[in-house]
């Protein structure tokens, strides 16, 4: 496994490092620390390649600006040889490296990534530094939305409690559903885990429409048992590979908005994470339609979210 971790210094970065020991790990992969100095570094030449009749003004102003940035480069560099440590002593099975650069932090975390082959990214729920800033709706939603791998937004604690891990599985039936389960399946959880799939079945009839007219799942009684039916078949299938992977599971339907309901389950029963499948694969269009569930619990929930991404499959 390969294991981009976004770090800016902050206390939400340093709580996604905590959180490393309840995300289910293996014990041995690769793992990268990216720090992003948000400035912008003018070339080592461009003093040299000034025209002739360029001011000493312009060419101090060039040198300043370059100074500085080195600095928060410099600055950088300490923080990600800082977080390298840590995540030595989180995953201290796992080769970790550590690499600084300058820039937008979303692009170059999603640059990093595809150069590093992750399997997945990890970025704190929010951060505050002077060098770079992680806000979901900004940094951490470009890299959610554009990312070709799984994307982790870790609200770990500093304090970790102990106590048996709980996950939520968000489950409709649908690929990405399989991708969470599948990724669920393939980690190493603690003894004790639980993982609770929650299938989450809408109304048919519009809210507004409900108030005067009776709700077709209430007035025809079958389809509403269709439904769950269907959803219950693919979730037993589902619990056979989660428990086959000796992982304690089962399956829980509620009707209701997914987006609500998954927070809301997952806050109640005290979750540690919450794993929900992207459904985007690949177009531009697909990856916008991320913003619906996946997007909403990942930047509502109090707990880590998983958006999980099968593997890409990179065509020549």
């Amino acid at each position: 496994m390969r294991l981009l971790i976004a770090y800016d210094g902050s206390k939400s970065a340093e709580a996604a490092i905590d959180d490393l020991a309840v995300a289910g790990l293996p014990p041995h992969g690769c793992a990268k620390v990216l720090s992003v100095a948000e400035v912008w570094l003018p070339p080592a030449n461009a003093i040299e390649d000034t025209v002739e009749d360029s001011s000493a003004y312009i060419e101090s102003i060039i040198r300043e600006h370059r100074e500085k940035g080195e600095r928060v480069l410099a600055s950088a560099s300490i923080l990600a040889k800082h977080a390298e440590t840590r995540v030595k002593t989180a995953l201290p099975g796992w080769e970790v490296n550590s690499h600084a650069t300058f820039g937008s932090p979303a692009w170059e975390v999603l640059e990093a990534a595809e150069a590093f082959k992750a399997d997945l990214i990890i970025v704190g729920a929010q951060g505050h530094s002077v060098i770079s800033s992680f806000l979901l709706g900004s940094t951490s939603q470009t890299v959610l939305t554009e990312a070709k791998c799984s994307v982790r937004v870790a609200r770990g604690k500093n304090e970790l409690d102990p106590g048996l891990g709980r996950i939520i599985v968000g489950f409709d039936g649908s690929k990405g559903a399989s991708a969470a389960v599948a990724a669920v399946a393939t980690r190493k959880w603690m003894h004790g885990t639980e993982v609770k799939l929650l299938g989450v079945t809408e109304p048919n009839t519009p809210i507004s429409i409900d108030r005067f007219v009776t709700p077709i799942r209430k007035a025809f009684s079958g389809a509403e048992t269709v439904d769950d039916k269907w959803l219950g078949e693919l979730g037993e299938l589902a619990l056979t590979k989660l428990r086959n992977a000796r992982i304690d599971a089962r399956l829980q339907i509620v009707a209701g908005n997914p987006k609500d309901v998954l927070i809301h389950e997952a806050q109640v029963w005290g979750a540690d994470a919450i794993f929900v499948g992207a459904n985007a694969l690949g177009s531009r269009l697909a990856r916008l339609l991320l913003g619906s569930t996946a997007s909403a619990v990942a930047a509502r929930a109090s707990c880590s979210v998983e958006v999980v991404r099968f593997p890409q499959t990179h065509q020549g």
